[in-house]
């Protein structure tokens, strides 16, 4: 039976869905190095900075459920950098394996392409080889290795950048 995911830009109406994805990725997972869970509020300004800022914010859904989102934005906030972007993509983990990482990838480099960037960075934990085998995939290459860059659960974390040039 086939699946029909659909990948739309997110709507206010999305963010309690979205929010639970990121905040089960900060309790559980080194994808992001934040500590604390974000609350509504917190996840509401970071939307509504994406929307100020013309940075996207995709998810992909199937029956109302939000499966997976992705975004980018500012690298680093100096004017030099303005070509450049980051991004993120979380799934849900009940709908990991599902190939919807590389749907979402997909759509935010189309995206980044045609709005102008020239640069795409990815800021991965090192020791998620699979996410660093999946952007490689895409033709992203290792830009960087900083050893104990940051620290969560108890233990420091080395964090590796890949770049990716958009076309």
């Amino acid at each position: 039976m086939a699946n029909h995911f659909n990948i739309r830009e997110a709507q206010e109406k999305d963010l309690p869905q979205i929010l639970w994805i990121l905040n089960d990725a900060i309790k559980n997972t080194t994808a992001i190095y934040h500590y604390e869970e974000q609350s509504q509020s917190q996840f509401q300004q970071w939307f509504q900075d994406k929307l100020l800022n013309n940075f996207p914010v995709f998810i992909i859904e199937e029956n109302d459920i939000i499966m997976a989102y992705g975004t980018y934005g500012t690298f680093r906030p100096f004017a030099g950098f303005q070509f450049t972007v980051e991004h993120s993509v979380y799934v849900h983990p009940e709908h990991q394996g599902k190939g919807l990482g590389k749907i979402m990838l997909q759509a935010l480099i189309e995206r980044a392409t045609k709005d102008g960037f020239h640069c795409m960075i990815a800021g991965i934990d090192a020791e998620n080889t699979s996410s660093i085998a999946f952007h490689k995939k895409f033709g992203f290459k290792e830009a960087g290795r900083f050893p104990q860059a940051g620290r969560k659960f108890d233990r420091w974390l080395d964090l590796v950048f890949m770049q990716l040039l958009l076309k």
